[in-house]
């Protein structure tokens, strides 16, 4: 039914993918990222990069917050044509890509050179292309930091100490699995839903990155924040392939530097919400804890081994990534 809404803003808005006035053309972007986020500051580096290298020729306009629908929606209007491009997390298009799985195993990345080394690499842009076949197709990664526990009541120093927490997880398989592997009770629920839920005893608390710690004022009734980074699943700008093939050469180079451009200012503009809202967090009494790591990543390894087992034609995947 929202997405059927959301058509219909388009159809009465004169929105579509790529609107060409005049001497120029128009690209649509839409994400759920509030202004304040570091990935959105990072798209509108893509947008200045663009419009730059096109002298004008392809502009783009941007739709934060969520105005276009969810990510899932969002990726159904780039499907169909209606949106230009977007961006979501990899976990999203794990249901596409097979391949984006990967990117959400624990522990996979030995540090952040190591996970930029790999995704801006050969592995990457191969996982990148492959969405094209869904009409989704990948231009970069945008770093989205690492995810980390917190909870309301018991802080979370060793694996043992999630034992009968309800933790609310993405409906990810992999994060799923994660949680249930180190003892916790992994409990998918929408991200709208989390704070009530948190507030409310529903679920114990979450997992999540620093600045979405706090731009979602999580902070606010989360007393403990362990810093064991067990995943560091990165965001996608993607294009839809009905836009692209409406691209000539030319604009295909212009989009993708500008795009590639965008993901150099993006490290930066994380880095710096990173250590300002880890400044926050602490100036509201939140306890950051900084556990021994190598202890969840052993409690999670059979999250790995059933994985592969279960897709054994991702397990030369992971060798090659880990062997980066």
């Amino acid at each position: 039914m929202r997405i059927k809404i959301i058509l219909l803003i388009i159809l009465f808005t004169g929105i579509v993918s790529c609107k060409k006035t005049n001497n120029y053309k128009v690209l649509y972007l839409g994400h759920t990222l509030p202004q304040t986020h570091p990935v959105h500051k990072g798209i509108l580096e893509f947008k200045k990069s663009l419009e730059k290298k096109s002298n004008g020729t392809l502009k783009v306009k941007i739709f934060p917050d969520g105005q276009l629908g969810s990510e899932r929606e969002t990726l159904e209007l780039l499907q169909i044509g209606s949106v230009a491009a977007t961006k979501v997390s990899a976990a999203i298009l794990s249901n596409f890509v097979p391949e984006y799985n990967v990117l959400g195993i624990p522990y996979l990345f030995r540090n952040k050179v190591h996970q930029f080394s790999v995704l801006e690499g050969a592995i990457g842009k191969s996982i990148l292309e492959k969405g094209s076949k869904f009409w989704l197709r990948g231009l970069c990664y945008y770093d989205a930091g690492s995810r980390s526990f917190y909870t309301s009541k018991k802080a979370i120093r060793t694996p043992e100490d999630l034992n009968g927490l309800k933790i609310r997880v993405q409906n990810n398989q992999m994060a799923i699995n994660m949680v249930n592997s180190m003892g916790g009770a992994a409990t998918p629920l929408a991200y709208g839903e989390l704070y009530a839920a948190i507030q409310q005893g529903v679920v114990d608390g979450a997992e999540n990155n620093p600045p979405s710690f706090v731009s979602s004022n999580h902070y606010e009734i989360s007393k403990y924040y362990t810093l064991d980074e067990h995943s560091s699943v990165p965001d996608v700008l993607l294009i839809g392939t009905k836009y692209w093939n409406k691209l000539s050469k030319q604009e295909r180079i212009w989009v993708q530097e500008a795009a590639d451009e965008s993901a150099q200012a993006e490290k930066i503009f994380w880095k710096e919400s990173v250590d300002q809202s880890l400044k926050t967090i602490k100036d509201w009494g939140v306890e950051v804890i900084i556990p021994e790591k190598s202890l969840f990543a052993e409690k999670s390894k059979n999250v790995v081994i059933n994985f592969v087992k279960k897709f054994p034609e991702m397990g030369k995947l992971v060798k090659e990534i880990k062997n980066n």
